[in-house]
């Protein structure tokens, strides 16, 4: 399929032949929410740790003797009724990753992709470049495409790009390589370059 290329500033340059396989697939909502679930699940650290009665330090000896005291029995100071004692149940280290078939990833980027473009909220340029490292020329050259809120695809996000656009909470510049769908669902528009377009051609079909 054809569609509109312009450039960084605004003004139109021509079209770009883009694969139907890419930009125009059926949206999957199910599959959608899959692999999202699964892409925010990978996120989590789970770091969790605590201690059992056998980890906790100490309480090797019974603390005092079994009848006589009037106290309950005690065979340990570990135990989880005492204070500074183990965890019944006790945390642990956990991956919460899901498995996801790289198929079915790439499946669901291209519809996600592809309902982006249905709704004109994928704008494609020729090239994405920055002379300074100025937020307000970035915001200049981003006001020319009418966007407030969007997600920079570039082939290689560094440099005055990068510079310009890590202060601002509605832009985010990123990588074709480091692409997610979660970054291309949170923002209203995605912005990406004629060069990332064959690269995601490449990765994604």
């Amino acid at each position: 399929m054809d569609i509109q290329l312009q450039s960084f500033d605004g003004s139109k340059v021509g079209s770009i032949t883009v694969s139907d396989a890419l930009l125009d697939r059926e949206y999957n909502e199910s599959l959608v929410h899959q692999v999202v679930t699964a892409y925010l699940a990978g996120a989590r650290s789970g770091t969790v740790a605590q201690k059992t009665r056998s980890e906790v330090r100490g309480g090797g000896r019974k603390p005092f003797a079994q009848k006589g005291s009037g106290r309950a029995r005690a065979g340990t100071i570990r135990s989880p009724l005492w204070r500074s004692g183990g965890t019944t149940f006790a945390a642990k280290p956990r991956d919460y990753s899901q498995k996801v078939n790289r198929k079915v990833y790439r499946n669901a980027m291209c519809t996600i992709l592809s309902e982006l473009r249905r709704k004109d909220a994928l704008v494609i340029v020729d090239k994405i470049d920055m002379d300074t490292p100025k937020t307000k020329d970035l915001l200049a050259k981003v006001s020319g495409l009418g966007l407030k809120n969007a997600l920079i695809v570039t082939e290689n996000a560094v440099g005055n790009l990068a510079l310009a656009s890590r202060n601002l909470y509605n832009l985010a510049a990123t990588d074709a390589t480091h692409i997610n769908p979660v970054a291309l669902l949170r923002f209203e528009k995605v912005v990406i370059s004629e060069d990332s377009v064959r690269k995601l051609e490449e990765s994604l079909l």
